[in-house]
């Protein structure tokens, strides 16, 4: 299932595509033809921003290659993926590289953003960061309409659990704020869910290129 993108507190996701209206249709499918991700290197790091789409895994192939010394993925505002069946294949992708992911304190994240955030194999943010969560939507159903051993969990709580050792933080996700809403998690909640493998730090050794 899609998670979505975060717009303000609104989610457009591939998979809720039935539930939106002619206009809606057009409008997520045309984002998907175009580069919404946008890459910038600095030495060995990565500053990522934008939504995730089928294009990004592509651009993100094109970017390693050219720039095989990178070690670190900065997300700076990722606000969720407009199509999980890339976002979900491109984050096993960034663990099996060994890559880490960090958030700044200025980064918000949101929705496919924070699964995607899920995938460092060092996970670091400096407080001030965002993230938010929300459940998916097929355009009929929510996530938790759907019983615990429904298969419409598996490829979302499979991923989840692989990156984090268990599957309650997916749980967490679909009960946390509807489809169409935003949960953003309090300090406590990111680490009872282990999203981080090191404290909140209060010092920044990363600017993205929207804050210079």
């Amino acid at each position: 299932m899609k998670r979505g993108v975060a717009l303000g507190v609104v989610a457009v996701g591939v998979g809720a595509l039935a539930a939106l209206g002619g206009c809606e249709i057009v409008a997520v499918g045309a984002l998907n033809l175009i580069e919404t991700t946008r890459f910038t290197v600095d030495g060995e790091t990565l500053y990522m921003s934008g939504e995730i789409n089928s294009k990004t895994d592509e651009q993100f192939a094109a970017v390693i290659a050219a720039n095989p010394q990178i070690t670190t993925i900065v997300e700076c505002d990722v606000p969720g993926s407009l199509d999980d069946d890339t976002m979900i294949p491109l984050s096993y992708q960034v663990r099996a590289l060994g890559l880490n992911t960090h958030l700044t304190s200025h980064s918000q994240i949101a929705s496919g953003g924070v699964d995607f955030f899920l995938a460092g194999v060092e996970r670091t943010m400096e407080a001030g960061a965002q993230i938010g969560v929300h459940s998916w939507s097929d355009g009929t159903s929510e996530a938790k309409d759907y019983p615990r051993d429904a298969p419409e969990h598996e490829a979302n709580r499979k991923y989840i659990a692989d990156m984090l050792g268990d599957d309650a933080f997916y749980w967490f996700t679909i009960y946390a704020a509807p489809a169409d809403d935003i949960y953003w998690m309090r300090p406590d909640e990111i680490a009872e869910y282990g999203m981080l493998t090191a404290p909140v730090t209060h010092d920044s050794a990363y600017v993205c290129p929207s804050e210079s």
